[in-house]
């Protein structure tokens, strides 16, 4: 009920909006925002560290609309200073919302640049497995203490999973830590599906556990290999259901939906990013 009460409030604001001649440059990019999907720029990293403006004009015109970049040996920004990137991401069409980055390491220059372009987030992208559980409470007053600096520079702090935080230390699953000692209102989280999965947790039924605190994902799907290994792969061509997990998704407060891929068989990352858009502009959230 609540759904069908919220399609019905955005459809009578779209109807009313195109009855006026004035608004309809309105009405297409509110139309054209509803399933608009990112791209982390690892999956295209060999690509993109020789030539950026190619790679970005090739994320564009496969339909992408929003980027999540990392940090490499030329930065956030690939060897362009950051309002020069936002003004790429501009001539391009798409919005740059979030980054990956050492957040260790003058976070404070980071997250002003990223507030002055309209980022939305900066993201831990990992901290690896670690000898103890208060490891992981050290990390929950890090990314505490990321988020107050985030907030003062108008972004948001997150942290990026993968399989290792959910492995149980002593007893007590290092994921549940950093979600029960971080602030809700300073700090986020960034399922990886595809990680969250490998380590045998259903991704819906962990963010009912912690409500409205994953506000971005990854969408990267996963095949399975000989001896119980698994890589990833283009999107609908292995084992997660994402038609059934991206609304589910969209239903627990999660407002970035981003594609990752990591491995290439039988195709490169330029290819595969294109490939991976295909599929999820079939899908729905």
């Amino acid at each position: 009920m609540q759904n069908s009460r919220r399609d019905f409030l955005r459809n009578t604001a779209l109807a009313g909006l195109a009855m006026s001649v004035p608004f309809k440059k309105e009405l297409f990019a509110m139309a054209n925002q509803q399933n608009a999907f990112g791209i982390q720029l690892w999956t295209v990293k060999e690509a993109l560290a020789k030539d950026p403006l190619a790679v970005l004009k090739h994320l564009s015109a496969s339909g992408y609309k929003q980027i999540e970049s990392f940090e490499g040996d030329k930065g956030i920004f690939w060897g362009m200073k950051h309002t020069a990137f936002k003004k790429t991401m501009d001539d391009l069409g798409m919005k740059i919302v979030s980054a990956h980055c050492d957040n260790t390491k003058d976070f404070e220059r980071k997250a002003a640049e990223a507030g002055e372009i309209g980022m939305k987030y900066l993201i831990c992208p990992y901290k690896g497995p670690q000898k103890s559980i208060d490891q992981f409470k050290r990390f929950a007053d890090e990314f505490n203490a990321c988020g107050e600096i985030a907030k003062k520079n108008g972004i948001r702090f997150a942290y990026h999973n993968h399989d290792y935080s959910f492995v149980p230390m002593d007893g007590v699953v290092p994921q549940d830590v950093m979600m029960n000692l971080t602030n809700p209102a300073t700090v986020d989280f960034e399922m990886d599906m595809y990680w969250t999965v490998a380590a045998g947790v259903d991704p819906i039924a962990y963010m009912k556990k912690f409500p409205n605190r994953f506000k971005l994902v990854h969408v990267k799907d996963l095949v399975k290999l000989p001896k119980g290994e698994h890589e990833s792969c283009v999107i609908g061509k292995g084992t997660i259901d994402y038609k059934a997990l991206l609304p589910q998704a969209s239903k627990q407060g999660v407002q970035y939906f981003i594609v990752e891929q990591e491995a290439y068989t039988g195709t490169n990352e330029l290819d595969a990013a294109k490939a991976d858009a295909a599929y999820v502009k079939t899908l729905h959230w």
